[in-house]
């Protein structure tokens, strides 16, 4: 249990910013038979909501009206921590450094106009931050046929393994082994990890706490 409480994102601020600045979600609906169906989406959280658009017809849609009840979650595996980085034969010494969050709420189907619009205009700020686009109004016609689906959560968790669970000599000794390793996220993984280069070697600059 103390571990489990170390590893709780306790920041409902970071939990929001991790989930806008992750591409895909998944959202899981029970179909008419009670077995999940679960789906990748793109969504944003904005207004204390998670908001995903859809085609007008699905099963999805269908499990969603028929039962409001879903799941949602979003992670990012930052490393991947091979066993022989703590001992040279025991297999079950691997882990993985990652952050999630899991959502458990109610979705429906977004009738307003004006609301539709938001959420279509909120997911393009996310997914093409750069511009380039006219800003959608309740009154277009892409706004009527396109659906939206609102998630608002009944609870919403996250959980993080960045380091925050080693002792900092620890914490640097993994750090150079995954910057050995050389994997396409080392660097970023430890930064995230409160660790940085310097002329004199890796050193931490700060606690991995969320």
């Amino acid at each position: 249990m103390q571990l489990l409480g170390r590893l709780e994102i306790k920041s409902q601020e970071r939990i929001i910013e991790f989930l806008n600045k992750q591409e895909t979600g998944r959202v899981c609906s029970i179909d008419e038979n009670g077995y999940p169906q679960i789906i990748p989406m793109n969504f944003v959280y904005a207004n204390g909501s998670i908001y995903m658009h859809s085609h007008p017809r699905g099963e999805k849609l269908e499990n969603m009206t028929r039962n409001s009840k879903v799941g949602f979650e979003a992670d990012q595996s930052l490393e991947f921590l091979p066993s022989y980085f703590t001992s040279p034969t025991d297999a079950s010494q691997a882990d993985t450094l990652y952050i999630s969050v899991v959502i458990k709420g109610n979705a429906t189907i977004v009738s307003n106009p004006k609301e539709k619009a938001m959420a279509l205009n909120e997911l393009m700020k996310k997914y093409q931050p750069e511009g380039g686009y006219e800003e959608l109004s309740q009154n277009m016609k892409v706004v009527e046929e396109v659906a939206i689906i609102k998630i608002v959560p009944v609870t919403m968790r996250g959980k993080y393994k960045i380091g925050q669970h080693m002792d900092k000599k620890t914490r640097l000794e993994i750090a150079k082994k995954i910057l050995e390793r050389n994997s396409s996220n080392a660097k970023h993984t430890v930064n995230i990890m409160g660790i940085i280069e310097t002329k004199e070697g890796l050193q931490v600059s700060k606690e991995p706490n969320w």
